[in-house]
């Protein structure tokens, strides 16, 4: 996504400029071609040779220099550009953009380029909050400028609220994600299942699995990035949500099949990639359990006193898949939706995934070898086959879950253009 992308990367003078130095660091890492512009204030707060070391380029900023090479700088930096971030824009910047200045190398450049413009506002709380501020950025979103929202934290003042600079992590995500607008998947809407669902014993226990939720979320970052309008409905990970994902939260089998058929009337894909539940316990205590006297499921004395066991009544979830196909083989007004599955063998790979292909009515089936360490539950790379609805099979390479997501996408995008 961000090899041989030109990127400009704007820095104003902010304390927060000294988090846009790992911002450019990790663009170069990943391929991009970075040049830096900083106002004449931030480099009061980093020096200039620092971005030029990390991103192995010249940095600009004097737009008046004597030579006057700079005016013709500031057009062909304007015309490469790919991309206009600017990291920290503060309200200052901010205002100038929104009202059409030039008066120095980065709102020149901003003037003249055609790219597309990302914010990443950060300053002092009151000085974000006010009508002003929001005004200005209000103004710049109607022209089609991209913000990045502030985090709410401790300030460099010591306040607690709104303008932290997010992490570089989020910065990367909102960048990728305006460079793949216009991408493969571009109006399109796509519902992903992720990480596992906890089926409630009592108050305090639960029957569960040790799904990550990992691939689902990269799965969401890579339809995000291709231009995709994403829901994602989690059951239990401990991730952070993916930066421009609509995100929905669930807990049980029964709740993610409700929120899985609510969003498919919209969607022209569905992957189901989270470990859900099969069983569920039959009845749920009111309150703990205890290990004598237990108000549910049947506890067992055994013959040497009181150190009893725990027998639970389990019954069958709904079939999730199952249901989705009767739902959309019924509305015959539905439009083409793609559907892929997953399924996480421990045995029988090949012989389970190929049944469940054709059981489900799936598309596409990603399956993988739970018990191997490097594509179990929880690992960062991924073994997985792919069965396609004609009956062939693919047999990927252990890679990244974040290549196996690409390599997922690039087999559902043909079958979008499919009837």
């Amino acid at each position: 996504m961000l090899l041989n992308k030109h990127i400009v990367v704007g820095v104003c003078g902010g304390i927060a400029s000294y988090k846009a130095v790992d911002l450019v660091s990790k663009l170069q890492q990943a391929g991009a071609l970075v040049d830096v512009i900083m106002t004449e204030h931030a480099e009061d707060f980093v020096r200039p040779l620092t971005f030029a070391t990390m991103s192995h380029r010249s940095v600009y900023s004097d737009l008046w220099e004597p030579s006057g090479k700079a005016a013709e700088t500031h057009i062909a930096l304007a015309e490469a550009a790919d991309l206009l971030v600017i990291v920290p824009a503060t309200a200052n910047t901010i205002a100038k953009l929104a009202h059409g200045m030039a008066d120095n190398m980065l709102t020149a450049v901003a003037l003249a380029t055609r790219a597309p413009l990302l914010l990443a506002p950060a300053m002092y709380k009151d000085m974000y909050t006010h009508p002003a501020t929001q005004a200005n950025l209000a103004l710049l979103r109607d022209r089609g400028a991209l913000i990045v929202e502030p985090e709410v934290g401790r300030l460099a003042s010591g306040a607690v609220g709104p303008g932290r600079l997010p992490e570089t992590a989020v910065l990367l995500s909102a960048i990728t994600a305006t460079l793949g607008r216009h991408g493969d998947l571009a109006g399109k809407h796509v519902v992903i299942t992720a990480g596992g669902t906890q089926e409630p014993i009592d108050p305090v226990r639960y029957v569960g699995n040790r799904s990550s939720g990992k691939m689902g979320y990269s799965l969401a970052r890579e339809a995000r990035d291709r231009g995709a309008h994403v829901i994602l409905i989690t059951g239990s990970a401990t991730l952070p949500p993916p930066y421009g994902v609509e995100l929905h939260r669930v807990e049980t089998a029964i709740q993610m099949r409700d929120a899985v058929l609510r969003f498919i009337t919209a969607a022209d894909v569905l992957i189901m990639s989270a470990a859900v539940a099969d069983f569920r316990p039959a009845q749920v205590a009111a309150q703990k359990i205890k290990k004598t006297g237990g108000q549910s499921g049947t506890q067992e004395k055994s013959e040497h006193g009181n150190d009893g066991g725990l027998t639970l009544h389990m019954v069958r979830n709904p079939d999730i898949l199952q249901e989705v196909a009767e739902v959309v083989d019924k509305a015959s007004q539905h439009q083409r939706l793609v559907r892929v599955g997953f399924a996480a063998e421990t045995e029988n790979l090949i012989a389970y995934a190929q049944q469940k292909l054709v059981q489900k009515h799936l598309d596409l089936l990603v399956a993988n070898d739970v018990s191997r360490s490097d594509s179990g539950f929880g690992s960062d790379t991924n073994k997985v086959f792919i069965f396609h609805a004609n009956g062939s099979m693919e047999d990927l390479p252990v890679m990244p879950k974040t290549d196996v997501a690409a390599a997922i996408f690039q087999r559902i995008v043909p079958l979008l253009g499919t009837t």
